[in-house]
Parts: structure tokens; sequence; C-alpha cells
């Protein structure tokens, strides 16, 4: 596992650089507003999303420089949601990745305007004939990412978990799955289907990679629920226990501690599963899954 870290963290310090290249600079009189984005997207993070784009990508014969321009874009919309997600209309949290969050660093308003920015952003990257030569390549990834983080994605899954509240007698599994698979799951559905797009992936190992990140995705966020219950906040970085003080409805509220963690674990086993089709060139994407079951933050 201390390889898989040390793998994990140079993509990390590639994707910061590279965004860092991508991202405007702060100067003239949108020097706020571009401060507030780079804050957000350029701060300490695992990058795991873009980690799972360049990893998928790679394990198929993608070009390299194309995979690190996705993983770039799958970033910005990753810290776009987290500047949204903390918000006081939404989560109203004040620390995230152990930082002040973007509205309490600057202003509710420049958050938010930081983040339509980074969304933005995103698209500009994916668009552009740097990230692949293939016009159709790039429409398809511009068509998924929007999928992946729109109504029927990422924004419809943090309505539904708004509306989700625990001991409601509406409240069931399947209901919290749908929506953490939308919240979370489709965002790191993205990240795989960018490096399969950009490898011209066959039909089969589209199945196998969808097969992988659906369990993945459900797993992370019964693990995030986990922490959020039981962790340690100086590890994690941000707030714990807020579920339980909003009296929302997850994972744990609804399986129990024992119960979710078993959950989790019998997801990490599919995910791996579902990777045979690749054989030793997926080892990296099976290591990833054991470190999202065991992470602590």
């Amino acid at each position: 596992m201390a390889d898989f870290q040390s793998r994990l963290t140079e993509c990390a310090d590639r994707v910061t650089v590279a965004l860092d290249a991508l991202l405007p600079r702060a100067d003239g009189p949108e020097k706020p507003l571009i401060s507030a984005m780079r804050y957000a997207a350029l701060g300490p993070g695992k990058r795991m999303r873009p980690f799972l784009t360049i990893e998928c990508g790679r394990m198929m014969g993608a070009d390299e420089r194309g995979l690190l321009r996705a993983a770039c874009a799958v970033e910005c919309i990753h810290a776009y949601s987290l500047i949204h997600d903390d918000l006081p209309c939404m989560d109203d949290d004040d620390l995230r990745r152990g930082r002040p969050t973007v509205h309490k660093a600057y202003d509710e308003a420049t958050a938010v305007l930081a983040g339509d920015a980074l969304q933005a952003q995103a698209y500009e990257i994916l668009a552009d004939p740097e990230t692949s030569p293939d016009a159709g390549a790039r429409a398809e990834l511009v068509r998924r990412l929007a999928l992946a983080s729109g109504a029927r994605g990422m924004v419809g899954g943090q309505m539904l978990d708004m509306a989700i509240e625990a001991g409601s007698q509406d409240v069931e599994i399947a209901l919290i799955t749908r929506c953490q698979r939308l919240k979370t799951g489709a965002l790191i559905a993205f990240s795989t289907e960018a490096g399969a797009i950009l490898a011209d992936a066959g039909k089969d190992e589209w199945i196998a990679l969808e097969g992988f990140a659906h369990d993945l995705g459900v797993c992370y966020q019964i693990v995030d629920d986990l922490l959020d219950a039981e962790g340690d906040e100086s590890l994690t970085g941000k707030r714990t226990h807020k579920d339980a003080e909003q009296g929302k409805a997850n994972f744990v509220t609804v399986l129990g501690i024992e119960g979710a963690r078993d959950r989790a674990a019998r997801l990490a086993d599919q995910a791996k599963d579902h990777l045979a089709l690749f054989g030793d060139k997926a080892s990296s994407l099976r290591d990833t899954v054991d470190y999202v079951l065991d992470r602590q933050s």
C-alpha cells in the first residue's frame, strides 16, 4: 500500500501542476474570483477522481496528455461541487481539507461565482483539441460530464440528500443508494468513463468499468458516512457528526455501524471482481479499492 500511496501522491502533484497552468492567473479586476477558484482547486486533496481517470485510461493505452487534461477537468467539477456543498444554504460547513471553506476564506457571493467559473473551466478544458484530436471523443467527454454533474447526476443527488431525513418512514436503503449514486457515484463513474473514451475502449471494457465504478462509488460514500459518524476530525480535515446534527439519513443511520462496514466490504470485493477482464494491468485500480475501504480522511 505504500507504493500505491506514492503513486497517488505523484498523480496528485501532476494534476496540481497541470491545473495551475490551466487556471487563469489571479490578477486584474477579477482577481478575487480567480483567487477563490485557485484556492479551491489547487488546495490540498487526494485527487482520487483524477487518479481514476489517469489509471483507467493508462490501463487501456490512452494518450497521457489527454488523460491529464481530462483529470484536471474532473477536479474542477469536484472543486466546484465542494464549494457549493459547503455553503450555508447547503451543508453549512466552515472547514474543508483542514482549511476554511471558500465562503469563509472569501465570502458567499465569491464562493458561488468561483464554483460557477470552475464548472465552466472544466468544459473549456475538455472541448479544447489539446485534450483529444478526435472531435467526437471531445464531444462525448463533454456530454457525459454534463450528465454526471447535472440534474440526473451530482446536482440531482444533492437535492435528494437535502430532502432525506433520518427517522422518516419513507427512508429506505434503495433511496439512500440512489441519492449517493447520483451525488458521489456519478462523478466517480465519469472519472473512469473519461479514460475509456480517450482509450477508445471496447464494449466489454466499458461494461467492466461501469460495474467497477458503480460499486466503488457506493463503497466510497458508505466509508464517508462511517467517517462522519466515528472519524477523527483532525484526520478527516472537516467537521464530523454533521449528518446526525442535521437529522440526515445515510447508510450508517439505516444499516448501523457494523451493517455499513459489511456493506462496504462486499461492494469492495465486487468492485475488484469487475476488473478481472484487465488482469494484472488493473492492479493499481484494485489497490484503489483497498485504499477507499481503509481511508481515514
